[in-house]
């Protein structure tokens, strides 16, 4: 139990600068942003899937939270949020440098995963805006203030680490949770359910990537480098793995509903693609 814990802060630990520079940014922009700034802002969220795709496929874990953090405050829209949830993974990128995978293999995964994101993102915009004519709510710092009952009156910078910390506890608590159950699951029983199926198996890797914690990544990563599984399945897994973003999501977005879309949106993408790689033979 003690090296449960252990792991657990030590990968929570991994999150904090990036959490902390969201919230200290996002301080910024409520105490000091006039309206160049925010139009600044609005213009690039024209291009947020494209941007939010670059940046997800950064290996760095606390990204994807950190996202959730900048749309719970209506900074980025949901097309962003998707495409930096289907751009990132927690742990596939040092799990495939471990395994000496080639470079060039590396390489063009992660270029169709971004690939996948921006389309995917892109999409989501236009079928909110185009089709069901659903407009963007309007950039709200104060959202993620009021859910965290802070007081900024404090300055800037103890406002941020209140937030960081809130937010910090509340992810040990869970990942905590989590790692436990995994530990006495047993990650060969998780991946055991993996199947060679058709359509199940995409749907399984999915859903076994939606588990807000890397051992998800790890364990989609080491089958596929095995040759345990496919390369749809292994994409269906990683796409679904947007990692702590999704705790972080549940904790600060008020709306429960679109909470749920957005999950939902992000695993049927997952299986989309991993099915449609999986047809057309595409391997890396």
């Amino acid at each position: 139990m003690l090296e449960i814990i252990m792991d657990t802060l030590l990968d929570s630990v991994k999150l904090l600068p990036f959490l902390f520079l969201t919230y200290l940014c996002m301080e910024l922009l409520e105490h000091r942003a006039g309206d160049r700034l925010l139009e600044k802002i609005s213009a690039v969220d024209k291009a947020g899937p494209f941007v939010g795709a670059v940046f997800g496929i950064v290996p760095q874990c606390g990204f994807s939270a950190a996202a959730s953090s900048l749309f719970a405050g209506r900074v980025i829209t949901v097309g962003t949020l998707l495409a930096i949830y289907l751009s990132t993974s927690d742990e596939m990128l040092p799990i495939l440098l471990s395994s000496a995978v080639p470079v060039a293999t590396i390489l063009k995964l992660l270029g169709v995963k971004m690939l996948i994101a921006m389309i995917s993102g892109f999409l989501i915009e236009i079928f909110l805006h185009k089709v069901l004519h659903r407009a963007e709510s309007d950039m709200d710092i104060h959202t993620v203030c009021e859910e965290e009952h802070c007081h900024c009156e404090d300055g800037v910078f103890v406002s941020a680490c209140k937030h960081t910390l809130r937010i910090f506890v509340y992810i040990i608590i869970i990942s905590l949770v989590l790692n436990a159950l995994i530990h006495f699951v047993g990650e060969d029983t998780l991946a055991s359910v993996f199947s060679n199926q058709p359509l199940l198996g995409q749907m399984i890797a999915a859903l076994v990537g939606l588990i807000p914690n890397c051992a998800s990544s790890v364990v989609i990563t080491s089958l596929y480098v095995d040759g345990m599984i496919g390369a749809g399945m292994m994409m269906a897994g990683l796409l679904a793995n947007a990692g702590v973003g999704l705790l972080v999501l549940f904790r600060l977005n008020r709306n429960s509903r679109q909470n749920l879309m957005i999950v939902c949106l992000l695993y049927v993408l997952a299986v989309i693609w991993g099915l449609l790689i999986s047809l057309l033979g595409i391997q890396f």
